[in-house]
């Protein structure tokens, strides 16, 4: 397969009173279309830098991001974002929220039967077509997180990046929405970039895993390509040998290669497998 986004060499650095900051160092990355990529790495290690520069939030210092042949310069509706927070509005319901973006992206192009039934095409996508008419306050953390995600699809993104989408949601409840992706992925063959800290959530759900090294000027560590077959079932990899040998290299990467130490008044903290002390 030919390579859908071309991640090229960015750096990423910020002005600070103490002088420039770089965030980012010759990140170099390629992804093909359908590929569920992940990215995972220490707190401060720049995984939702690259993901703005990525949605066209920031402009890389150097470098740059290249989807489908044209070079990535602003926010565009060809890269949906999910975030943590569901950031629906709370006086429109599902229904109208995901509208909004059917709205913005297909506009007059698209005729008023044709829209509703994609909304609710959509929101059915995620199990949602139930409360399509309830308001963010009358639906659980889930359901909201759900709306939104409808959303993002409803835009038809060449891209689908994911901030930490289940990281706020109960571990029941997040189990429920990786299935969920899961499903919604093998059926759209989306390419998705999601940001996670949870190495389980990581190997289920990936194709490739994006290992960053820690911060400042952090870059692309190591690459682990997840060869298990798809569809995955949770209950069946935790007893599989290879997703465990998968896992445990993710593991190795974060707490012993890159352990993050931090130095707290005359302490220096290790967050790996080991503390010493100054």
């Amino acid at each position: 397969m030919d390579t859908l986004l071309d991640i090229s060499h960015i750096d990423m650095a910020f002005p600070t009173p103490e002088g420039g900051f770089t965030a980012l160092k010759d990140v170099d990355l390629k992804i093909k279309k359908g590929e569920f990529v992940s990215l995972i790495g220490h707190s401060g290690c720049g995984k939702s830098t690259v993901l703005n520069v990525v949605a066209g939030l920031y402009q890389a210092t150097k470098g740059g991001v290249i989807l489908s042949g044209r070079e990535v310069t602003e926010p565009g509706p060809e890269r949906a974002v999910v975030f943590q927070n569901h950031s629906l509005l709370p006086w429109l319901t599902a229904y109208q929220n995901v509208e909004l973006a059917v709205e913005q992206v297909f506009g007059k192009t698209m005729s008023k039967p044709a829209k509703k039934e994609w909304i609710e095409h959509n929101l059915k996508l995620v199990h949602m077509d139930h409360a399509m008419y309830k308001r963010p306050n009358e639906i659980s953390g889930g359901m909201k997180q759900r709306v939104g995600i409808a959303r993002a699809l409803a835009m038809q993104p060449e891209v689908l990046l994911m901030d930490e989408p289940f990281g706020a949601l109960d571990a029941l409840t997040r189990a429920h929405m990786q299935d969920s992706l899961m499903e919604i992925q093998n059926e759209l063959n989306n390419t998705v970039i999601m940001i996670t800290h949870d190495v389980d959530e990581a190997v289920l759900l990936s194709d490739r895993i994006v290992m960053m090294t820690n911060g400042p000027s952090a870059t692309v560590g190591e690459i682990l390509h997840v060869d298990l077959e798809r569809p995955r079932d949770r209950l069946s990899l935790s007893k599989d040998a290879h997703y465990n040998r998968l896992r445990s290299e993710v593991l190795t990467f974060l707490y012993e290669k890159q352990r993050k130490v931090e130095t707290i008044k005359n302490k220096t903290i290790s967050t790996g497998t080991t503390a010493k002390t100054a």
